[in-house]
């Protein structure tokens, strides 16, 4: 992702950063994600898809990026090997960032 004033780059300093000017806010966040991407009447899987393209028609690259890597996660696209070289600690698919573009 390239930097800009509009959307500067994700690291662990702007995370932490948010969550110590809004802790309540980042907690309630988090719980929201957790609830909505629970298996329900559609699979995680389907909700991440869904999710993904939501992300690019808002155009929010920490979405795009965050529910492409969730939907990888859980084996939604088929990419071969490529989906391998992907940055997702949780994710035993992947070990490397994932391009934003072309």
């Amino acid at each position: 992702m390239t930097e800009s004033r509009m959307y500067p780059a994700l690291n662990r300093n702007l995370g932490a950063k948010r969550s110590a000017l809004a802790p309540h806010a980042d907690a309630a966040f988090r719980a929201f994600g957790t609830a909505v991407f629970a298996d329900g009447a559609m699979s995680t899987k389907a909700k991440q898809l869904i999710a993904v393209a939501v992300a690019h028609v808002t155009q929010c690259p920490y979405c795009i990026r965050g529910h492409a890597k969730a939907a990888l996660c859980q084996q939604a696209f088929d990419l071969g090997g490529w989906c391998r070289r992907l940055p997702l600690p949780h994710c035993p698919i992947a070990s490397r960032d994932i391009p934003l573009s072309g």
